[in-house]
């Protein structure tokens, strides 16, 4: 985890920094070294600040902690972060309205949960393009959007919390343009208009990658999506529902793996969320014979192309057909 977490900020910082300096002063250079901190960025999101703050990457929490705050070093919030993947992520798996995950703009439809529309048929074809404009929203407006939301929910307690929380995310983020906008701006050979699109070459990157990891585990066509009933309570025992609703992919690429902050063994992840990830590995063998000693459905694609290929497909469906919600 520590040469992991190394190798992740150094492939986010140094980029930035040899453009600040004026080491790469050509515009490839200037979106080489952006492309490549997309990647550190996240690596960072994939296989440092998860395991952070879910409580995995230390036994020490201190460590925890900061380490946690990689995330707003790279522009969005922990605090947001943690109570949309922890909390409700975790919790309602693949629940609508429950599940922060697949609560998404009206034009995609990420459940059988939610309403088709018109646009929807073509959701299979667009969808790519704004996984790949996702973290631009993340560290520009949605931090806002969704603990204004949180608050209201009440799982944010006090009004000091939730003004001193704006106050951080304000102060992180000018911490955050200052370095990837502000300094190569003020000490680059390069204009706005070159470095506005190498940041948004740089977040496409992110964005699209975190996207494709993420939604692969989840919006599938054989897992689960459950319905709660009029009391909102949802069939199925915790295990279980992790189950029903999340597949893993590309078990046997052990360099992937690495890349991807282990999360291609998101059945082990959900199941227990409080192991660092560099065990899922040894974990899933034993983890699959007991889901076929219980007849226990255990999703997994063998390629993340594969995976790709499946969440395509899905996307289709949801778009095309009326899909009948499966109780998990």
């Amino acid at each position: 985890m520590v040469f992991k977490t190394v190798v992740m900020m150094l492939t986010y910082f140094v980029p930035v920094i040899l453009v600040i300096t004026g080491v790469a002063d050509q515009t490839w250079q200037l979106f080489a070294c952006f492309i490549l901190s997309g990647f550190g960025m996240a690596g960072i999101g994939m296989g440092v600040m998860h395991d952070a703050i879910h409580g995995t990457y230390s036994k020490n929490p201190l460590i925890n902690k900061l380490l946690g705050y990689t995330l707003n070093m790279v522009g969005a919030n922990a605090t947001v972060w943690k109570i949309q993947h922890n909390v409700l992520h975790h919790s309602y798996t693949n629940i609508h309205e429950g599940d922060d995950d697949i609560n998404a703009p009206f034009f995609l439809r990420f459940s059988p949960n939610v309403k088709r529309t018109k646009l929807h048929p073509y959701q299979h074809w667009y969808t790519w393009f704004f996984y790949g404009l996702s973290t631009v929203s993340w560290v520009t407006s949605k931090d806002f959007v969704r603990l204004n939301r949180y608050y209201k929910m009440g799982l944010l307690k006090g009004k000091n919390v939730y003004r001193n929380t704006v106050f951080k995310i304000i102060a992180w983020k000018i911490v955050y343009f200052t370095f990837t906008l502000g300094l190569p701006l003020l000490f680059s050979p390069f204009g706005i208009g070159e470095l506005l699109l190498a940041f948004f070459v740089l977040h496409f990157i992110t964005g699209l990658s975190i996207s494709l990891v993420f939604q692969t585990a989840h919006i599938m066509p054989e897992v689960s999506f459950p319905e709660p009933d009029e009391q909102g309570m949802v069939e199925g025992e915790r295990m279980l529902h992790q189950l029903a609703t999340t597949s893993n992919y590309s078990e046997k690429s052990r360099w992937f793996s690495w890349m991807i902050g282990g999360l291609n063994y998101q059945v082990e992840h959900h199941l227990f969320p409080d192991i660092c990830h560099v065990h899922y590995r040894k974990i899933a063998p034993i983890v699959k014979a007991t889901a076929a000693e219980y007849n226990i459905p255990y999703y997994s694609k063998k390629t993340f192309f594969d995976a790709l290929k499946a969440h395509f497909h899905m996307l289709y469906l949801l778009g095309n057909a009326e899909l009948k919600p499966v109780k998990a």
